[in-house]
Order: structure tokens, then sequence, then C-alpha cells
């Protein structure tokens, strides 16, 4: 990965997609935010929540660009700025070598392409851009039709990122995809981070219960998730 400024402008790309172009990095700030693909029609749908995602079409790529949003009480007094306390620990940097991390050990994660960071003197803004993931449908709207062995396989894929060391802050049923072939993927690595064995993996597993509860799917749903989950040890 490559990192570059342009103004109060800063770009962690992945320079394999992004080749070098002459002297410059082939890609332009305004490509991270959402007014510049608006502008130019090439909008390919809108994601629900709070960052909004929308994914875009780039020549022959499909990304996801997703501007970080802030939640709760302190949205009300900003929704989309960050305390800077250096560039490597923006949230948009750090979730960007996170990603990186894990699809290099072969981890089923978007392949992260940019990570955008616009300081304004103590705080910042920031987005990121990641390759859209085919046919994926996430997992809250698989619930009602979902198998046994694709529940499973959920747990299977949880259990390989928790002994991957992730702490996944956010596990809920629509941040874990399944593609046509039934494959999981993990997505929204925002405040993640690699730890030690310890509770917070028995507190993820109860976040995605709590999750599948609020979209309604059986209580059976995450015992059968657990069952795959342990088959993995």
């Amino acid at each position: 990965m490559a990192t570059f400024q342009t103004g109060q402008a800063f770009i962690l790309y992945d320079a394999d997609i992004l080749c070098d172009a002459g002297q410059g990095p082939q890609i332009d700030s305004r490509w991270l935010t959402p007014d510049f693909w608006r502008e130019r029609d090439a909008v390919l749908g809108e994601a629900p929540g709070r960052g909004a995602s929308l994914f875009v079409a780039c020549g022959e790529e499909r990304w996801a660009l997703r501007p970080y949003r802030r939640g709760g009480l302190i949205a009300r007094l900003s929704d989309a700025r960050y305390v800077w306390t250096g560039l490597e620990r923006t949230r948009a940097f750090r979730e960007m070598r996170l990603t990186a991390e894990l699809k290099q050990r072969g981890l089923p994660v978007p392949s992260p392409v940019a990570a955008g960071v616009w300081r304004h003197g103590p705080s910042y803004t920031a987005t990121l851009i990641t390759r859209l993931i085919p046919g994926v449908t996430a997992l809250a709207e698989r619930l009602p039709t979902a198998t046994p062995d694709l529940l499973k396989r959920v747990g299977h894929t949880v259990r390989r990122f928790h002994d991957a060391g992730l702490d996944h802050v956010d596990l809920n049923a629509r941040n874990l995809l399944v593609d046509a072939d039934d494959r999981v993927w993990l997505i929204d690595l925002d405040r993640c981070r690699l730890r030690a064995p310890g509770r917070w993996q028995e507190a993820n597993l109860k976040r995605l219960g709590r999750s599948l509860e609020k979209f309604g799917a059986p209580q059976q749903a995450l015992e059968t998730i657990r069952l795959g989950y342990a088959a993995s040890a």
C-alpha cells in the first residue's frame, strides 16, 4: 500500500488496484467523496445504515464507498468529525490496514481500495473504499430461509476470525454477508482490532445473538451458529 498527500487530504491506497501512473498515483481525492460519483451518474445503489454507503462503478471496477459517521448522542454535536491524534490513528487508515492484513491471511473480507482522510485543524473527516463482493446478501435478509448448514457456516466463519484474533465490535446480521455459493463474508471493521483470546469472543457472539433476535430469527439460530463455531475449534 502507498500513501500520498494533496493539501489537507491524505490517501492510503492499494497500488495493485490503483496502479501508479506517471509522476502521481492514479487516484484523486475527489474519488473519496459521494458527490463525485453522484455528479457522474455512477452510483449503482446505496446501503442502509448510518454511514450511507454508496455502491459505485469505476470503469470495470465496482466499489463500496463509506463515509465515517458518528452515532448516539455525540452525533448531535458532529456526525462526521473525529479528533485528530495522528494520521495512522485515524479510523480510516486503521480499518484499511486491518482489512488488508486479514485479506492477506486469506480471510473472507472485501478488498480495500483506498482510505481518505481530510484534516480540519484539530479534527478530521474520513471515507473508505472497498471492492464490492459480487452477489452477496446480508445475513439479516437470508435469515427467513437460512438452513442449518448455512448457519453453521456462519459460526465457522466467525471462529476463523476469532482464531486470527479479530475482535469485531459490531458483529451483527448486516455485517455478515452471504454470496451465491453460501460463502460467508465479514465487513465493516471500523474500530475492530486484533487481540489475544479473551472474554471479547463470547461478547461478540452475544452481540450477534441480539442482532438475530432484532431481525426475528428463531432462538435456535444462534444455537446452530454456535455449533458451527465449536466444530471449527
